[in-house]
């Protein structure tokens, strides 16, 4: 198989903050912006690696951005579909006459408008974004009655709706050379596995090939509205795949909602016999989103792989983080608020697989991972402290070169 080549930008989870793209488009060699307009330059390709929506006031303008992108340069534009672009496929049904078993009686005697506020309460983790869409229709000029809210998420979601085409240009993992591109993580559970095959898959390239046929099918089935003799939905097989599984916060046999963390969502590698099996199908990094990662992506590596975290929600800014790859390359820039509330620009870049100098290593006393240097020459270290709270603080080469830095990765 032919495998793509050339310079990739990424950027994940702006999460209906356009200030996000306009963040990662500043000064970007590869991507550009002029108004709502996204522009790639020459032979450059664009990743975007899941959850378009529902957390800021602007998620139908980047919807249109995104899906007017990979309309007009095709395959140099790759779409990741997120759970948080995902789990809205629920909604024609839930708020068609079909909620969930656990949804209160009054809640759906009064409508779509009270019964989307709960579904996004409480079974999609987006308190906010019933009260984003209506600040967006408001600032739109449209009308934005909690009524009018649910109509529009029904007309997004509807066959001919700009959400439905979104989620329709999407996929589920993306390879380009040397570098697999996944929303949330590969793990033991979820590599070479496919809903609903008979069986792993043998290679990398037939089990991404498989997720991405599945997705496929799974989007047609919706698009159709195809109810299955039981009763079921056509796509409710996507809808289990990038859900968390039941009580737990994590679905580890999913590429979309699976992570790879401890239990406070710091990150590690995955085990090193699954490395090992990344690296004899010739991958050697592997890029995503979904997990938290501060206010910057943070960068992993052991011999011969790396593994990039580029999610920066529940962090203390909201910006962009500009992910360029080049073949071994890769470069990092984004923003940092200290602890005590200094703001900083963070840089990462290196050349090669395996670790360079301190980065991406972490303080066996402390759990703190190295992740990037500041304009002071100070490196910035990081670590979640449990709830999603947070530390970010600066330490001079010296006090990180005393430290006990270690590969982070799971017991094996």
């Amino acid at each position: 198989m032919r495998r793509p080549a050339g310079p990739v930008a990424y950027l994940t989870d702006v999460e209906g903050h356009w200030g996000k793209i306009a963040d990662f488009a500043l000064k970007n060699p590869l991507v550009q912006l002029e108004g709502d307009t996204l522009s790639l330059s020459e032979g450059a390709v664009f990743v975007f690696g899941g959850d378009a929506i529902d957390r800021g006031p602007a998620s139908r303008r980047v919807v249109r951005a995104l899906l007017a992108a990979k309309r007009r340069y095709g395959e140099r534009v790759v779409l990741l579909g997120g759970n948080r672009d995902i789990n809205k496929l629920r909604l024609t049904r839930e708020l068609g006459g079909f909620p969930p078993p656990r949804a209160p009686r009054a809640v759906v005697d009064a409508g779509p408008a009270p019964l989307l506020r709960w579904l996004f309460d409480h079974t999609m983790g987006a308190r906010s974004a019933f009260a984003m869409r209506q600040a967006e229709l408001d600032a739109e000029g449209a009308p934005s009655s909690d009524e009018a809210v649910a109509a529009s998420f029904l007309a997004d979601l509807g066959p001919d709706g700009d959400l439905t085409a979104y989620v329709s240009e999407c996929q589920l993992a993306y390879r380009h050379a040397e570098t697999l591109f996944l929303h949330g993580a590969v793990t033991e559970e979820s590599f070479g596995v496919v809903p609903g095959a008979p069986r792993r898959l043998p290679g990398v390239d037939d089990w991404v090939g498989g997720l991405n046929a599945f997705f496929c099918e799974q989007m047609k089935a919706y698009r159709e509205g195809r109810i299955e003799g039981d009763g079921t939905p056509g796509w409710e097989a996507l809808v289990a795949y990038q859900a968390p599984s039941p009580g737990t916060r994590m679905n580890q046999a999913s590429v979309v909602y699976g992570r790879l963390t401890d239990a406070h969502l710091n990150p590690q590698l995955p085990p090193r016999r699954l490395v090992a099996a990344l690296l004899r199908e010739g991958i050697a990094r592997v890029v995503v989103g979904h997990t938290p990662s501060g206010d910057s992506p943070s960068v992993l590596s052991d011999e011969g792989f790396q593994l990039v975290f580029a999610d920066n929600s529940y962090g203390r800014v909201e910006r962009g983080s500009q992910v360029l790859l080049d073949g071994p390359s890769l470069r990092i820039d984004g923003a940092v608020v200290l602890d005590g509330g200094a703001e900083s620009r963070v840089s990462c870049a290196v050349t090669g697989f395996s670790p360079t100098g301190p980065l991406g290593l972490r303080d066996a006393a402390t759990g703190r991972l190295v992740k990037g240097y500041l304009p002071s020459g100070d490196l910035l270290l990081f670590r979640f402290l449990g709830d999603y709270a947070l530390e970010q603080r600066a330490f001079s080469p010296e006090e990180v070169a005393a430290m006990d830095l270690r590969v982070p990765r799971p017991p094996e």
